[in-house]
């Protein structure tokens, strides 16, 4: 642990084997997971929180595994239930860092109602979300987030299914906290992580994964070193949307739609400025200005909004009612109120 890696300060220094566990990873040769699984284990170091004031809680599917091999706490739950899973850990310890990982069929299909509602509670936990626009575990069936006309092994004529857009999804959930990047650039990555770990309450990461089995390419547009620096439109807090080395731009059009222009067709004072604490609006209008990776598309923090966080808001009620009440009964409390004796 830490504390054989030597300290400066009487403060342990922790490195990135503290956190990587005894089990070698399984993932598809070339898979995204892997790029992910090294920044996360390379970027915890950093927040100087030992592995096991940490816990990792995952739901179902490929990202699923990522629980056992971070060398922390960590629960493996049923499809869909991670985030609640992981409401309830962070409320009985708020002195736990807890992070949850998921992916786009876990979290957005049986998994929706629970990604949405630990969002607008604002529970104090951080939600890595993989987004590879496929159920790579069960072999290559479409997700809510696959694009209409997809041919998998379930909709062998095409998906009729518009998708989910995960950055709106969570914006319009009221997430504080919003924000999306790539698996294979670990400097933008990292940046976010981060940014994220940083924020007080709820935090929602998609990340860009690449499944190279079952849906190889998907976001060649954006992840792609030559085809990125045009195509990625990097957010940056207080700083004008301009991408494609600068030629390119987002600015406010005619109607009051935010759109994509040429700079030099650009009068200065219509493009964009990001501003992550702004209204959602931006952010959301942000999030809506391409209809998926297949066009040049928004990545970096969207929005960040300070809340009082759930647990906060539990801990407030019960020392509210501490005061007024006296400690509490368990046994008044159950046999309290209506009651009855069967037989």
């Amino acid at each position: 642990m830490a504390e054989e890696n030597g300290d400066v300060g009487g403060i342990a220094t922790l490195t990135k084997k503290d956190f990587t566990s005894d089990q070698e990873p399984r993932w598809c040769p070339g898979c995204g997971d892997y790029a992910i699984l090294a920044a996360v284990q390379g970027f915890m170091p950093e927040l100087g929180i030992e592995p096991h004031n940490t816990v990792f809680i995952s739901g179902i599917g490929c990202s699923g595994r990522f629980t056992y091999y971070m060398d922390t706490y960590g629960f493996h739950g049923i499809h869909g239930r991670a985030p609640a899973i992981a409401t309830g850990v962070a409320t009985a310890n708020p002195d736990l860092h807890v992070w949850v990982v998921t992916g786009d069929g876990d979290a957005l299909s049986i998994g929706g109602n629970h990604l949405i509602h630990a969002l607008r509670r604002n529970v104090n936990i951080k939600i890595l979300m993989f987004n590879n626009q496929i159920y790579g575990l069960t072999k290559g069936q479409y997700s809510p987030t696959s694009e209409v006309g997809k041919v998998t092994k379930s909709t062998p004529f095409g998906s009729v299914d518009h998708p989910f857009n995960p950055v709106a999804l969570a914006l319009g959930a009221e997430a504080t906290f919003v924000a999306r990047t790539v698996d294979n650039d670990r400097k933008h990555l990292t940046d976010v992580l981060r940014q994220a770990t940083e924020h007080p309450g709820s935090a929602f990461v998609e990340i860009y994964q690449n499944c190279n089995v079952f849906n190889d390419g998907a976001f060649d547009l954006i992840r792609d070193k030559q085809q990125g620096v045009h195509n990625q439109i990097r957010l940056v807090d207080g700083e004008p949307i301009v991408f494609d080395e600068g030629t390119r731009c987002v600015r406010v059009g005619e109607n009051g739609r935010l759109e994509i222009a040429t700079v030099a067709e650009s009068d200065p004072s219509s493009i964009v400025t990001h501003d992550i604490h702004g209204r959602p609006s931006l952010a959301f209008a942000l999030a809506h200005l391409s209809h998926g990776p297949t066009e040049p598309t928004c990545i970096g923090v969207f929005h960040e909004e300070d809340r009082p966080t759930y647990g906060e808001a539990v801990r407030s009620q019960l020392e509210r009612a501490v005061e007024r009440l006296g400690p509490g009964d368990l046994k008044a409390l159950l046999h309290g109120g209506d009651t009855w004796t069967v037989g």
